[in-house]
C-alpha cells in the first residue's frame, strides 16, 4: 500500500476551500503513515479576466506556522510534512530557488502551468489559438525541458503532460511518440539534475490515465531514473489518495519496485507491497 499523498492542496490554494485538519483526517482515515501539504504559489501569475480570485500567491508566514501548529498537534497520529507547489515558467525560474530554499520545506513540485507569463495557461482555450495542437502540446513540453535548465528550485517535475488536460478539442487524439524527442530531452535533463518526477492521478479523471502517459513512465525508467512520487492532486479530501491502485500497478509494470517520498527536501524510497 502507498502510505502518503504527494500532491494536495488546501485552503491556502486560490483554487480549493478545504481545510487541513479534514485533510488530516481523511489520512488518517485511508491508513497514511504521512500527509503532505504542496499548496500553489505561482510567482508573477497572469490573473485571467475570468477567475479574479485564482491568484495564486501562497501567504508562506501564515501556510508554515498552520503546518507547525498541525505538525504538533498530530505529532502521536501521523507526520505532517511541509510541501510547496511552486509554478514554474521562464521569466520567474531564476526566483523559485530562493523561495523553496527560505523556509523548511520537506519537497517541492515545480510545475508548469504557464509556458510564458503572457503566452496563457493551456486550462484556457485562448493558449490554442493560431497553432495546431500537436503545435501547442510540443510548445507546452519544449517550455518544461527548458525550466530544467534555468532553476534547481524543485525536487519532482509535476502532471508532466498537464497540457494534455484542457485541449479543447475532443476529437484530437494525444499520441506520445509525437513528442518523444521533446520527453527525451526533457527527462534526461531532469536525471542529470538529479529531479524526480511524479505519476498524477488527477489525470484519470480529466484523460482517462494518470499523467504522465505511461510511453513517459517507460522512457523515464529505460533512461534510469528513479526518483517518482504518486499524488492526487487533491483540491478535495474526498479526492486524497484517489487511483493510487492504478498508479502501483503503473510503477510495477515500468519496472519499478518502490516509490519516493520526501523529508527535508532528500528522497527516501519505499518498496511497493
Amino acid at each position: 500500500m502507498i502510505t502518503t499523498d504527494m500532491h494536495v492542496h488546501s485552503c491556502f490554494s486560490s483554487d480549493s476551500s478545504e481545510q487541513m485538519e479534514a485533510i488530516i483526517e481523511t489520512a488518517l482515515q485511508k491508513g497514511f503513515s504521512y500527509v503532505y501539504f504542496t499548496d500553489h504559489h505561482d510567482e508573477r501569475f497572469p490573473v485571467h479576466p475570468s477567475a479574479p480570485d485564482m491568484t495564486f500567491q501562497l501567504n508562506f508566514e501564515r501556510y508554515i506556522s498552520k503546518l507547525q501548529n498541525l505538525r504538533e498537534q498530530y505529532k502521536n497520529k501521523i507526520e505532517v510534512r511541509f510541501g510547496v507547489e511552486q509554478g514554474i515558467c521562464p521569466e520567474v525560474a531564476p526566483d523559485i530557488a530562493a523561495i523553496s530554499n527560505r523556509y523548511p520545506f520537506d519537497f517541492v513540485i515545480g510545475s508548469s502551468h504557464l509556458t510564458r507569463l503572457d503566452n496563457g495557461d493551456p486550462y484556457y482555450p485562448e493558449y490554442y489559438a493560431n497553432k495546431t495542437n500537436v503545435e501547442a502540446y510540443r510548445e507546452y513540453f519544449m517550455s518544461e525541458a527548458e525550466n530544467v535548465l534555468l532553476t534547481d528550485g524543485f525536487d519532482v517535475y509535476g502532471h508532466l503532460d498537464y497540457a494534455v488536460r484542457y485541449c479543447p478539442d475532443p476529437a484530437f487524439i494525444y499520441r506520445f511518440n509525437d513528442y518523444r524527442d521533446i520527453f527525451e530531452v526533457l527527462l534526461k535533463r531532469l536525471i542529470e539534475h538529479g529531479k524526480g518526477i511524479e505519476i498524477n492521478t488527477a489525470g484519470i479523471t480529466k484523460i482517462g490515465y494518470p499523467h504522465p502517459h505511461i510511453e513517459a513512465l517507460r522512457l523515464y525508467k529505460a533512461l534510469g531514473g528513479e526518483i517518482i512520487t504518486v499524488g492526487s492532486d487533491a483540491h478535495i479530501k474526498e479526492n486524497i489518495g484517489y487511483g493510487f491502485n492504478i498508479a502501483e500497478d503503473l510503477l510495477k509494470e515500468t519496472g519499478f519496485r518502490y516509490y519516493t517520498v520526501f523529508k527535508n527536501r532528500k528522497p527516501e524510497y519505499l518498496p511497493l507491497s
